[in-house]
């Protein structure tokens, strides 16, 4: 009787500490952002005669050096962006690009191409006098970060890249002339039907055209027609309601201004350019990730530059789109993170 009851004890207690593991393994898969911080520095730096950047250091002064490159063009960074880094291992730099956020001046286009916003990061680095950089770039930002590293690559002592996009014809038709009216038909049919002309092709130019030359109700009208567009594809459960409460009170113009402007260019790179050149990155540790169901980045981008990097890591975030925000997404990077400490 006591053997049995010896055993039954036993059993208990090894069920009482596999359940208690199972909790604590449950807590480390839910990874927590880091506590929200307040910049120590902010400034701006001029890096033209016309354009002056807005930046913000962040945590670690003496830590390891880690910059975050906005989306768009034409976003800019927030402070949602400063939790994804270790306040006391990382020196956390965010600057608003050309044009965009915070920057001076608002909307401006001039002077305002891929390389002038290379050259700017290199201009932050050396003001700052850091040596080699991590970069942390999101959809838009990790088209300036691969550009940024084929071009400087010896500054470069890692990569976490987001939603991979590369700028090539097949990755902007997808976005503008079809790719994504396969899964969205009728918010792309909204988007064209918000303009005069909706057979008028290519759409990048055309809105750029549109954004341009309207007087300032009608622009605002084409510029809350493509960002409605792009905020509903961004996520796999985004709501009609939220984003139309949303753009009540907000005009997104150098949003929509820049993307199109940049589309429209083709980002100011040469035709797969980003891939050809791919082979300067082949020493430095990347890891990219994309949400399963990006329908703006779709994950064929990042499959390809991984192929052509061996030495790199590419995690599919099941259950995501492209929203730095999901959850599935928002806990990869912040366990990806961990392995530039």
């Amino acid at each position: 009787m006591k053997k049995n009851l010896w055993f039954v004890l036993a059993i208990l207690f090894l069920f009482s500490v596999f359940t208690s593991n199972c909790s604590i393994l449950k807590i480390r898969e839910e990874t927590d952002l880091w506590p929200e911080i307040e910049p120590f520095h902010t400034e701006y730096l001029k890096v033209s005669d016309i354009h002056e950047i807005h930046y913000e250091l962040c945590g670690n002064p003496e830590g390891k050096p880690v910059f975050m490159l906005h989306g768009g063009p034409g976003g800019s960074c927030s402070p949602y962006m400063r939790r994804f880094c270790d306040p006391d291992k990382f020196l956390i730099v965010l600057h608003d690009q050309r044009g965009a956020g915070k920057s001076r001046p608002y909307a401006e286009i001039r002077e305002n191409t891929t390389q002038h916003l290379i050259e700017d990061i290199e201009k932050l680095r050396e003001h700052l006098k850091l040596d080699k950089i991590i970069l942390f770039g999101g959809s838009w930002g990790t088209t300036l970060g691969l550009a940024y590293a084929e071009t400087y690559p010896e500054n470069v002592s890692g990569m976490l890249l987001r939603g991979v996009f590369t700028a090539t014809k097949r990755e902007l038709d997808h976005f503008y002339h079809g790719g994504v009216r396969t899964f969205f038909p009728e918010t792309y049919e909204k988007l064209l039907a918000a303009l005069p002309d909706p057979d008028k092709r290519p759409l990048p130019n055309y809105l750029l055209e549109l954004i341009q030359n309207s007087d300032p109700i009608e622009q605002e009208k084409y510029c809350k027609a493509w960002a409605k567009y792009e905020i509903k594809i961004a996520g796999l459960e985004v709501s009609d309601q939220w984003i139309d409460e949303y753009y009540e009170n907000h005009n997104p113009l150098s949003f929509a201004l820049f993307e199109n402007y940049y589309m429209a260019n083709g980002c100011f790179l040469e035709e797969g350019q980003l891939i050809k050149n791919a082979d300067k990155l082949i020493e430095i540790p990347i890891i990219m990730i994309n949400g399963r169901y990006d329908m703006i980045c779709p994950s064929i981008t990042a499959y390809q530059l991984h192929q052509k990097l061996p030495k790199s890591k590419l995690i599919i975030a099941e259950g995501a789109g492209h929203w730095m925000g999901e959850r599935p997404i928002e806990q990869t990077l912040l366990e990806a993170m961990k392995e530039f400490e």
